[in-house]
Protein backbone atom coordinates (compact mmCIF):
# COMPACT_ATOMS: atom_id res chain seq x y z
CA UNK A 1 0.00 0.00 0.00
CA UNK A 2 1.15 3.54 -0.75
CA UNK A 3 2.26 4.80 2.68
CA UNK A 4 1.38 8.40 1.84
CA UNK A 5 -2.10 7.63 0.52
CA UNK A 6 -2.93 5.12 3.25
CA UNK A 7 -3.69 7.94 5.67
CA UNK A 8 -6.80 8.87 3.64
CA UNK A 9 -8.50 5.61 4.77
CA UNK A 10 -9.94 4.85 1.36
CA UNK A 11 -8.51 1.70 -0.18
CA UNK A 12 -8.83 2.82 -3.81
CA UNK A 13 -6.93 6.02 -3.14
CA UNK A 14 -4.42 4.10 -1.02
CA UNK A 15 -3.63 1.84 -3.96
CA UNK A 16 -2.46 4.69 -6.22
CA UNK A 17 1.29 5.10 -6.79
CA UNK A 18 2.77 7.87 -4.66
CA UNK A 19 3.45 10.29 -7.54
CA UNK A 20 -0.02 9.93 -9.01
CA UNK A 21 -1.70 10.22 -5.64
CA UNK A 22 0.21 13.42 -4.81
CA UNK A 23 -1.01 14.97 -8.06
CA UNK A 24 -4.55 13.66 -7.56
CA UNK A 25 -4.83 14.63 -3.90
CA UNK A 26 -4.71 18.37 -4.58
CA UNK A 27 -8.30 18.13 -5.80
CA UNK A 28 -9.69 16.01 -2.95
CA UNK A 29 -11.91 17.59 -0.30
CA UNK A 30 -12.85 15.77 2.90
CA UNK A 31 -16.57 16.30 3.55
CA UNK A 32 -18.99 15.00 6.22
CA UNK A 33 -21.67 12.52 5.16
CA UNK A 34 -24.55 12.69 7.65
CA UNK A 35 -27.03 9.83 7.88
CA UNK A 36 -29.68 10.04 5.17
CA UNK A 37 -27.85 12.56 3.00
CA UNK A 38 -28.75 12.10 -0.67
CA UNK A 39 -25.61 12.26 -2.80
CA UNK A 40 -27.28 11.40 -6.10
CA UNK A 41 -30.87 11.53 -7.30
CA UNK A 42 -32.05 9.17 -10.00
CA UNK A 43 -31.38 10.49 -13.54
CA UNK A 44 -29.90 13.79 -12.34
CA UNK A 45 -26.52 15.21 -13.35
CA UNK A 46 -23.75 14.96 -10.78
CA UNK A 47 -20.84 17.30 -10.21
CA UNK A 48 -18.86 15.11 -7.79
CA UNK A 49 -17.74 11.58 -7.07
CA UNK A 50 -17.10 10.36 -3.51
CA UNK A 51 -14.47 8.14 -1.89
CA UNK A 52 -15.87 7.09 1.53
CA UNK A 53 -13.47 6.74 4.46
CA UNK A 54 -15.64 5.69 7.43
CA UNK A 55 -19.14 5.80 5.98
CA UNK A 56 -21.44 3.58 3.91
CA UNK A 57 -23.39 4.82 0.91
CA UNK A 58 -26.32 2.76 -0.38
CA UNK A 59 -27.03 2.64 -4.07
CA UNK A 60 -30.81 2.35 -4.10
CA UNK A 61 -33.36 1.67 -6.80
CA UNK A 62 -36.60 3.49 -6.12
CA UNK A 63 -39.94 2.14 -7.33
CA UNK A 64 -42.85 4.33 -8.40
CA UNK A 65 -44.79 3.43 -5.25
CA UNK A 66 -41.97 4.72 -3.04
CA UNK A 67 -40.50 1.37 -2.07
CA UNK A 68 -36.75 0.92 -2.47
CA UNK A 69 -34.04 -1.72 -2.18
CA UNK A 70 -30.28 -1.54 -2.05
CA UNK A 71 -28.51 -2.79 -5.16
CA UNK A 72 -24.99 -2.20 -3.81
CA UNK A 73 -23.16 -0.73 -0.84
CA UNK A 74 -20.03 1.41 -1.05
CA UNK A 75 -17.61 2.02 1.80
CA UNK A 76 -13.91 2.59 2.24
CA UNK A 77 -13.14 -0.02 -0.41
CA UNK A 78 -14.50 2.05 -3.28
CA UNK A 79 -16.15 5.11 -4.74
CA UNK A 80 -19.60 6.43 -5.54
CA UNK A 81 -20.11 7.58 -9.14
CA UNK A 82 -18.45 5.02 -11.41
CA UNK A 83 -20.95 5.75 -14.17
CA UNK A 84 -19.51 9.25 -14.54
CA UNK A 85 -16.07 8.14 -15.70
CA UNK A 86 -17.55 5.40 -17.87
CA UNK A 87 -19.34 7.89 -20.10
CA UNK A 88 -22.76 8.14 -18.49
CA UNK A 89 -23.66 11.54 -17.09
CA UNK A 90 -26.58 10.24 -15.03
CA UNK A 91 -27.44 7.11 -13.06
CA UNK A 92 -30.71 5.10 -12.91
CA UNK A 93 -30.45 4.85 -9.12
CA UNK A 94 -30.01 7.13 -6.13
CA UNK A 95 -27.13 7.18 -3.63
CA UNK A 96 -27.98 7.73 0.04
CA UNK A 97 -25.78 7.66 3.15
CA UNK A 98 -26.85 4.79 5.44
CA UNK A 99 -23.92 4.96 7.88
CA UNK A 100 -22.69 8.44 8.74
CA UNK A 101 -19.04 9.42 8.47
CA UNK A 102 -16.87 11.19 5.93
CA UNK A 103 -15.71 10.91 2.32
CA UNK A 104 -13.30 12.56 -0.05
CA UNK A 105 -15.20 14.52 -2.67
CA UNK A 106 -13.76 15.08 -6.12
CA UNK A 107 -15.06 17.17 -9.00
CA UNK A 108 -16.20 14.78 -11.71
CA UNK A 109 -14.43 16.81 -14.42
CA UNK A 110 -11.11 16.31 -12.65
CA UNK A 111 -11.73 12.57 -12.41
CA UNK A 112 -12.58 12.33 -16.10
CA UNK A 113 -9.45 14.26 -17.09
CA UNK A 114 -7.26 12.04 -14.90
CA UNK A 115 -9.03 8.90 -16.13
CA UNK A 116 -8.35 9.77 -19.78
CA UNK A 117 -4.62 9.92 -19.06
CA UNK A 118 -4.69 6.21 -18.42
CA UNK A 119 -1.97 4.85 -16.15
CA UNK A 120 -2.73 3.30 -12.78
CA UNK A 121 -5.90 5.26 -11.98
CA UNK A 122 -7.73 4.08 -15.09
CA UNK A 123 -6.87 0.44 -14.49
CA UNK A 124 -7.79 0.66 -10.81
CA UNK A 125 -11.17 2.30 -11.40
CA UNK A 126 -12.13 -0.10 -14.20
CA UNK A 127 -11.31 -3.05 -11.97
CA UNK A 128 -13.35 -1.54 -9.14
CA UNK A 129 -16.26 -0.95 -11.52
CA UNK A 130 -16.21 -4.63 -12.46
CA UNK A 131 -16.22 -5.63 -8.79
CA UNK A 132 -19.12 -3.25 -8.10
CA UNK A 133 -21.12 -4.66 -11.01
CA UNK A 134 -20.53 -8.13 -9.56
CA UNK A 135 -21.95 -6.93 -6.24
CA UNK A 136 -25.01 -5.54 -8.01
CA UNK A 137 -25.62 -8.81 -9.87
CA UNK A 138 -25.13 -10.95 -6.78
CA UNK A 139 -27.48 -8.74 -4.76
CA UNK A 140 -30.21 -9.31 -7.33
CA UNK A 141 -29.64 -13.08 -7.29
CA UNK A 142 -29.45 -13.22 -3.49
CA UNK A 143 -32.65 -11.22 -3.03
CA UNK A 144 -34.45 -13.57 -5.41
CA UNK A 145 -33.15 -16.97 -4.31
CA UNK A 146 -32.02 -16.81 -0.70
CA UNK A 147 -33.76 -16.42 2.64
CA UNK A 148 -34.04 -13.19 4.62
CA UNK A 149 -31.72 -14.78 7.21
CA UNK A 150 -29.02 -15.30 4.57
CA UNK A 151 -29.55 -11.86 3.05
CA UNK A 152 -29.16 -10.24 6.47
CA UNK A 153 -25.90 -12.11 7.08
CA UNK A 154 -24.58 -10.96 3.69
CA UNK A 155 -25.57 -7.37 4.41
CA UNK A 156 -23.93 -7.38 7.85
CA UNK A 157 -20.70 -8.87 6.49
CA UNK A 158 -20.54 -6.28 3.71
CA UNK A 159 -21.21 -3.49 6.20
CA UNK A 160 -18.37 -4.71 8.39
CA UNK A 161 -16.04 -4.69 5.40
CA UNK A 162 -17.16 -1.22 4.36
CA UNK A 163 -16.34 0.20 7.80
CA UNK A 164 -13.61 -2.18 8.99
CA UNK A 165 -15.35 -2.59 12.34
CA UNK A 166 -17.73 -4.88 14.20
CA UNK A 167 -19.98 -2.14 15.61
CA UNK A 168 -22.77 -1.09 13.25
CA UNK A 169 -25.42 1.61 13.65
CA UNK A 170 -28.44 0.07 11.97
CA UNK A 171 -32.09 0.08 12.97
CA UNK A 172 -34.45 -2.71 11.98
CA UNK A 173 -36.31 -0.25 9.75
CA UNK A 174 -33.07 0.56 7.94
CA UNK A 175 -32.16 -3.09 7.58
CA UNK A 176 -35.58 -3.87 6.13
CA UNK A 177 -35.35 -0.94 3.71
CA UNK A 178 -31.86 -1.99 2.66
CA UNK A 179 -32.95 -5.54 1.89
CA UNK A 180 -36.32 -4.54 0.44
CA UNK A 181 -38.23 -6.83 2.82
CA UNK A 182 -40.79 -6.43 5.59
CA UNK A 183 -39.54 -5.34 9.00
CA UNK A 184 -41.06 -8.42 10.61
CA UNK A 185 -38.78 -10.64 8.52
CA UNK A 186 -35.69 -8.70 9.60
CA UNK A 187 -36.81 -8.76 13.26
CA UNK A 188 -37.15 -12.55 13.14
CA UNK A 189 -33.81 -13.02 11.33
CA UNK A 190 -31.94 -10.70 13.72
CA UNK A 191 -33.54 -12.46 16.67
CA UNK A 192 -32.17 -15.81 15.49
CA UNK A 193 -28.66 -14.38 15.14
CA UNK A 194 -28.85 -12.86 18.62
CA UNK A 195 -30.18 -16.07 20.15
CA UNK A 196 -27.25 -17.94 18.59
CA UNK A 197 -24.79 -15.49 20.14
CA UNK A 198 -23.61 -14.20 16.76
CA UNK A 199 -24.75 -10.60 17.22
CA UNK A 200 -25.96 -8.32 19.99
CA UNK A 201 -28.66 -5.83 19.07
CA UNK A 202 -29.68 -2.85 21.19
CA UNK A 203 -31.16 0.56 20.40
CA UNK A 204 -30.21 0.66 16.75
CA UNK A 205 -26.72 -0.73 17.30
CA UNK A 206 -25.49 -4.13 16.19
CA UNK A 207 -22.35 -5.66 17.68
CA UNK A 208 -21.05 -8.60 15.70
CA UNK A 209 -19.77 -11.11 18.22
CA UNK A 210 -18.83 -13.85 15.76
CA UNK A 211 -17.87 -13.05 12.19
CA UNK A 212 -17.31 -16.78 11.62
CA UNK A 213 -20.88 -17.38 12.72
CA UNK A 214 -22.20 -14.90 10.17
CA UNK A 215 -20.13 -16.44 7.40
CA UNK A 216 -21.32 -19.94 8.33
CA UNK A 217 -24.99 -18.88 8.06
CA UNK A 218 -24.54 -16.74 4.95
CA UNK A 219 -25.19 -17.94 1.42
CA UNK A 220 -22.39 -18.30 -1.13
CA UNK A 221 -22.97 -14.79 -2.51
CA UNK A 222 -20.71 -13.07 0.03
CA UNK A 223 -17.82 -15.46 -0.54
CA UNK A 224 -18.07 -15.04 -4.32
CA UNK A 225 -18.02 -11.27 -3.94
CA UNK A 226 -15.07 -11.34 -1.51
CA UNK A 227 -13.05 -13.50 -3.92
CA UNK A 228 -13.86 -11.17 -6.81
CA UNK A 229 -12.66 -8.11 -4.87
CA UNK A 230 -9.48 -9.94 -3.93
CA UNK A 231 -8.90 -10.92 -7.55
CA UNK A 232 -9.50 -7.49 -9.03
CA UNK A 233 -8.14 -5.05 -6.47
CA UNK A 234 -4.72 -4.77 -4.79
CA UNK A 235 -6.22 -4.13 -1.36
CA UNK A 236 -9.67 -5.29 -0.24
CA UNK A 237 -11.61 -4.62 2.99
CA UNK A 238 -11.38 -8.24 4.14
CA UNK A 239 -7.63 -8.34 3.54
CA UNK A 240 -7.11 -5.00 5.28
CA UNK A 241 -9.10 -6.15 8.33
CA UNK A 242 -6.98 -9.30 8.55
CA UNK A 243 -3.71 -7.37 8.34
Amino acid sequence: MNTIASSVQNLLLSALPTAQFEHFSRHLELVPLPLGKVLYECDSHHAYVYFPTDSIVSLLYMMEDGHSAEIAAVGREGMVGVQLFMGGETMPNSAVVRSAGSAYRLNSRVLKDEFRLGESLQTLLLRYAQALFTQTALTAVCNRLHTVDQQLCRSLLLSMDCLACTQLKMTQELMASTLGVRREGVTEAAGKLQAAGIIKYSRGRISVVSRDGLEARCCECYDVLRKEFRRLLPVTPALAMAA
